[in-house]
C-alpha cells in the first residue's frame, strides 16, 4: 500500500473518529436539556415535580449552583441554577478562581447545605438553562431566598439578561448592596468583573 493511500485511510479514519464524539457530545447535551421531550413537556414536568416542593441540598457546586436529593433523568440528584443572578465563578476552566468567589461559594454553602429548602419556578418562564440545569428560587428554612440573600449581602451581580419574574427587585437589591459597598463591591476592580458583565452593564466598570 502506497504512503499517499495509507494517508488518505488515515485522515478518513480520524475525520469519522471526530464525526462520532461531536454526535455523541450532542446527543449527551440534548438528553441533559430537554429530559422531559420537548421544551414545553419537559416545563410541564418540572412545574409538576420541583414547583413548591421541599427538597435537601446535597452539595453546593459554587455561589449560584447546588444539588438537590431528587434525580434528573440519568443524573442521581437534581442541579439547580439559582434564577436572576450570577455569582463569581470558582471552577470555570475558561476564567480560572475570579475574585470572591469562593466567598460567595462559602456563604451559600452555610445557608443551605444539608438543609431542607422549597423550591419554586418561574412559572410563566422557561425551567432550564442552557446547560439542562433546573433555574429556581430557593427558600431556605428561615423563610429567606438564597437568591436575594447573595445579592443583597454582595456575593453575586444581578443578572439582567434574562427577563423572569423579579428582575426589578433583583436589580434594586444589588444597586443597594453596590451603594453600601458590600462583599465583593467593596473592592472589585473592572478587571474582576466577569466579561458578560462589563459588556452588559458599562455603568459598573469600577475603578478602586
Amino acid at each position: 500500500m502506497s504512503r499517499r493511500r495509507r494517508a488518505a485511510i488515515i485522515a478518513v479514519c480520524v475525520g469519522l473518529g471526530i464525526v462520532l464524539v461531536w454526535l455523541d457530545r450532542e446527543c449527551l447535551y440534548r438528553r441533559r436539556k430537554h429530559p422531559g421531550g420537548s421544551e414545553e413537556q419537559s416545563r410541564t414536568l418540572d412545574l409538576r415535580k420541583y414547583h413548591g416542593r421541599a427538597f435537601t441540598v446535597v452539595n453546593v457546586v459554587d455561589g449560584d449552583t447546588l444539588d438537590i436529593d431528587i434525580p434528573d433523568g440519568e443524573y442521581e440528584h437534581t442541579r439547580v441554577r439559582l434564577w436572576g443572578l450570577d455569582t463569581p465563578e470558582t471552577k470555570s476552566p475558561k476564567t480560572g478562581r475570579m475574585y470572591f468567589g469562593e466567598e460567595a461559594a462559602e456563604f451559600a454553602r452555610q445557608s443551605a447545605l444539608n438543609k431542607n429548602v422549597w423550591v419554586y419556578l418561574d412559572e410563566d418562564n422557561r425551567t432550564r438553562g442552557y446547560y439542562g440545569r433546573l433555574l429556581a428560587y430557593i427558600q431556605l428554612p428561615d423563610k429567606r431566598f438564597l437568591n436575594e440573600l447573595l445579592l443583597a449581602e454582595g456575593y453575586a451581580y444581578a443578572d439582567l439578561r434574562f427577563r423572569h419574574g423579579h428582575y426589578n427587585r433583583y436589580k434594586q437589591l444589588e444597586s443597594a448592596a453596590r451603594g453600601q459597598k458590600k462583599g465583593l463591591w467593596e473592592k472589585v476592580t473592572r478587571e474582576q468583573l466577569p466579561e458578560w458583565l462589563q459588556k452588559e452593564r458599562p455603568e459598573l466598570l469600577l475603578d478602586n
